[in-house]
C-alpha cells in the first residue's frame, strides 16, 4: 500500500514509453562497449577506461530496467537483454534480478541482502566489493524459483565461456574486458547501493541526486527514492517524477546522494526527526491494515 503522503503525486502518465525511448533503452550501452573494445585494440587505454565506465553504468541502467520490466520491450526480449548483459558485464543479471526485487519488497530490512550493504562504513563497502558481488548472485541462485535457477545457471555457463576464451586465446581486447568487468563488479556495492542508501532508515530508505551533470553521467540512476516509491516509472521519466515529488512531498527527497553538490532547497525544510516519527506511525498503520 502506497504511503498516504504520496497520494497527490501523479505518476501513471509516466509509465508509457515512446518508440524512440524504447530504442534508446535497448541500445544505450552498445556504443560505449564497442568504443571500449576498439580503444583497447588500438592501445588507447585511457579512452578505453572512460568508455568502459560509461558502458558499465549504462548497462546497470538497462539491467535495472529489465528487472522492473520498464525497458519498453516484452518478456522474451527482456530475457534476451539480460543474457546479453550477463555476458558483457560478467555477472548473472538473472540472479541479481531476484535479489534486487527482494530489496524492493523489504528495503533495508532483515532479508535485504542488497540494501543492507549500505549499513557498512564506506571503506568496508569499497574493500568488500568482491564479497558483495558474490553474495547477491549467490542469494539469487539459491533463493530463486526453479526457472530462475536455470536461467542463472545459463548465465554462469556463458560467463565462464567468455572468461575461458579470454585466457585461452590471450586476446588483448578480451583480457582487458574481463579484467575491467571484474573490477567494475567489485565497485557496484559502493556506487549502486551504499551511495544511495547509506544513512537512511526503513521509512525514507533511499537518497536522490539533483545535480544535472551527475544525473547525465549516471543515466538517471541516482533518482533513487523516486524509483523506490514508484518502481513502475521507467528511468527515462524519473527527472519529471522528481520534480513532482519535490513539489508534493519534499520530505522524501531531502537526502542527497552527493550532499556537497546539492542545490539550495527551493522547498520548505522539513524537520526529519519529527517527520520520521510521523512517517513511522503511518507506515505501522499501513502494515497493520
Amino acid at each position: 500500500m502506497r504511503h498516504p503522503s504520496l497520494a497527490s503525486v501523479e505518476w501513471q502518465d509516466l509509465r508509457q514509453l515512446s518508440l524512440s525511448e524504447t530504442v534508446y533503452n535497448i541500445f544505450l550501452s552498445l556504443p560505449f562497449l564497442l568504443l571500449s573494445w576498439w580503444s583497447a585494440w588500438q592501445g588507447w587505454w585511457l579512452l578505453a577506461l572512460v568508455a568502459t565506465f560509461f558502458f558499465f553504468t549504462a548497462a546497470l541502467r538497462q539491467a535495472h530496467d529489465c528487472y522492473h520490466r520498464t525497458l519498453g520491450v516484452g518478456v522474451l526480449a527482456t530475457e534476451l537483454m539480460l543474457f546479453f548483459l550477463s555476458i558483457t558485464m560478467l555477472c548473472s543479471t538473472h540472479a541479481i534480478r531476484h535479489t534486487h526485487l527482494n530489496h524492493h519488497r523489504d528495503p533495508l530490512g532483515d532479508s535485504d541482502v542488497e540494501g543492507n550493504w549500505a549499513r557498512l562504513p564506506w571503506y568496508q563497502a569499497i574493500l568488500g566489493g568482491g564479497i558483495f558481488s558474490i553474495a547477491i548472485q549467490w542469494f539469487g541462485l539459491t533463493h530463486g524459483s526453479r526457472r530462475n535457477r536455470i536461467l542463472v545457471a545459463c548465465d554462469m555457463l556463458l560467463i565462464s565461456a567468455v572468461i575461458a576464451t579470454a585466457f585461452i586465446t590471450m586476446h588483448t581486447v578480451l583480457i582487458y574486458h574481463v579484467l575491467v568487468m571484474i573490477l567494475a563488479n567489485t565497485m557496484v556495492g559502493f556506487f549502486a547501493v551504499w551511495s544511495v542508501h547509506h544513512g537512511c532508515d526503513d521509512v525514507v530508505y533511499a537518497r536522490s541526486e539533483r545535480h544535472p551533470l551527475i544525473n547525465l553521467l549516471t543515466f538517471n540512476l541516482l533518482y533513487h527514492i523516486e524509483h523506490h516509491l514508484f518502481p513502475a516509472v521507467p528511468t527515462n521519466h524519473l527527472p519529471i517524477l522528481a520534480k513532482r515529488l519535490d513539489a508534493a512531498a519534499p520530505q522524501w527527497t531531502q537526502q542527497s546522494v552527493i550532499p556537497f553538490l546539492a542545490p539550495v532547497n527551493k522547498y520548505p525544510v522539513v524537520n526529519m526527526n519529527k517527520k520520521s516519527n510521523s512517517l513511522n506511525t503511518e507506515v505501522s498503520l499501513i502494515k497493520e491494515s
